[in-house]
């Protein structure tokens, strides 16, 4: 069965990174992911297995410290896994971001991480290169086979 991620792109980095990561996974054959791509337009989906978050940061003000961080543009996505059975079977998040707004770099997703109580275990910036692809898919394969040895 494969793993599955759910993920909103808004400039297309994170639809980007999504299909190396599963072009990676049907090169090394032992896991397949079936990617879910969200939007302001997607009716509520139900994960009914574990699956995994890749989300992006689009931040209006604030500094990533203090307050007057407003998340904007990936709200649909928040609002699908704060559906219970969804916020249950969230298993991992993994954030994407731009380093150069330093404490504000995958932010949404820290804040995700503590909001649905999933750990944060990955991340990579902007499209994420090669050895990205690798390191994630190995801690996506680590994270699930943890959970299902639980």
């Amino acid at each position: 069965m494969p793993i599955k991620l759910l993920y909103i792109s808004i400039s297309g980095n994170t639809r980007s990174f999504v299909k190396k990561l599963t072009t990676f996974a049907q090169e090394k054959g032992d896991i397949s992911f079936e990617p879910i791509e969200i939007s302001d337009a997607t009716p509520d989906v139900i994960m009914d297995s574990p699956f995994f978050v890749l989300v992006p940061t689009y931040l209006d003000g604030g500094n990533g410290i203090g307050n007057g961080i407003i998340e904007i543009m990936t709200d649909a996505l928040g609002e699908q896994l704060e559906i219970p059975e969804n916020t249950q079977n969230l298993i991992g998040i993994i954030g994407s971001g731009n380093k150069n707004f330093n404490a504000q770099y995958i932010l949404t997703a820290r804040r995700y991480a503590v909001t649905f109580n999933a750990p944060l275990i990955g991340n990579y910036e902007l499209r994420g290169n090669k050895q990205d692809v690798a390191r994630i898919y190995d801690q996506i394969k680590q994270r699930f086979n943890e959970y299902n040895h639980q």
